[in-house]
């Protein structure tokens, strides 16, 4: 969802860890055993620990456990994650695809995905899956923005408080285009402001206290919580999973203006079988585990999101804390088919305002 690097990163899963070389680049590579005992799973990052303590972690233990089957973990960008698998096309390397919206429907759009319909997709309400069984939520979320809890009092109010000179060389938010939870922050601002050019007016002006461009959100939590940057953007399930280690990150839905209501919009982590998927039957039962109850069960508990399931319903210490977090917030729904077609257009007005 959020970006560490623009090309994809391999992460140690359970077992087997993904080298960059010649089995994985996009022609040249070896073919793959369709009967082995492996899935791949190219996904955002967010879902996994960094102590081997995430959501990830705890499923693909479970899941390599209960099936016998290997998952092989290559972790980026939601953006760099689907350019990954367009440069693979014509040597498929990957079976599942975890990215965030819009790139999702851009991996649709590419003809990087194929129609499968986990067991539970009924059970997922009609906005976080794909009405032609391309995908699916299997985490629910929301975008977000931090702030540093010891040196501000309060969060900003709306979009309007975080041009405040105090916020100079103080602001950071991950690169649109590049990082998921980057690219919502053109998008909800883009809703809130009124357009795009509005949007682009208000970034151009935000552009004098940003500290400058991240491909990765992730890497932006530690620098709010020890006070390098007094705000940040994030999303809710990855900034709500690390507050036990860094106490001094706050949670906050600046509004469209000054007394106006906090908003955000869901960014679900969405799941899909890849296209050519070298272990397709593996794909598919990977993705009916991370949708069965007991993972959707685990989804607040274990990794501090929110379950994809309507019918599953955490009463756990987290998804008591979560909805505290979201409680009087406003949930708005972006035209998801509209910003996966003029992604490219929006993200280049960005760049134009921000001379990036």
């Amino acid at each position: 969802m959020r970006s560490h690097h623009p090309s994809l990163k391999p992460v140690a899963a359970t077992v087997s860890v993904l080298a960059l070389g010649a089995g994985l680049t996009a022609c040249g590579g070896t073919a793959a055993d369709p009967n082995a005992k492996e899935v791949t799973v190219y996904s955002a990052d967010g879902l996994k620990g960094e102590k081997g303590d995430g959501f990830y972690d705890k499923v693909f233990k479970d899941f390599e456990k209960k099936t016998g089957i290997k998952v092989n973990y290559v972790e980026a960008g939601s953006g760099a994650t689907v350019q990954r698998l367009a440069r693979e096309k014509m040597n498929t390397q990957a079976d599942v695809v975890v990215t965030l919206p819009p790139f999702i429907q851009q991996a649709d759009g590419k003809g990087l995905l194929q129609k499968y319909e986990p067991k539970g997709y009924d059970k997922v309400a009609a906005a976080d899956r794909d009405p032609n069984g391309k995908w699916t939520s299997i985490v629910n979320n929301y975008f977000c923005f931090i702030y540093n809890k010891k040196q501000l009092k309060t969060p900003p109010e709306s979009w309007q408080d975080l041009l405040d000179a105090k916020y100079r060389n103080k602001l950071q938010y991950s690169t649109p285009g590049v990082a998921g939870d980057g690219t919502a922050v053109v998008i909800k601002a883009m809703h809130d402001l009124g357009g795009t050019d509005q949007a682009m007016d208000y970034f151009k002006k935000l552009q004098a206290n940003n500290v400058g461009p991240s491909s990765s959100t992730g890497q932006l939590a530690p620098k709010t919580a020890k006070g390098e940057l007094l705000v940040a953007n994030g999303d809710v399930q990855m900034n709500f999973a690390n507050m036990k280690s860094m106490p001094d990150q706050g949670i906050f839905f600046p509004a469209a203006k000054k007394g106006g209501k906090p908003s955000t919009f869901a960014l679900p982590y969405a799941a899909g079988l890849v296209k050519d998927a070298p272990h397709t039957e593996n794909g598919k039962k990977f993705l009916d585990y991370l949708l069965s109850p007991e993972v959707q069960q685990e989804v607040s508990s274990v990794g501090g999101g929110f379950s994809s399931r309507t019918d599953v319903k955490a009463t756990d210490a987290n998804a008591k804390e979560l909805e505290k977090i979201m409680k009087g917030v406003e949930i708005f729904e972006p035209d998801w088919q509209d910003i996966d077609k003029n992604l490219d257009t929006y993200i280049d007005a960005w760049k134009s305002a921000t001379g990036s």
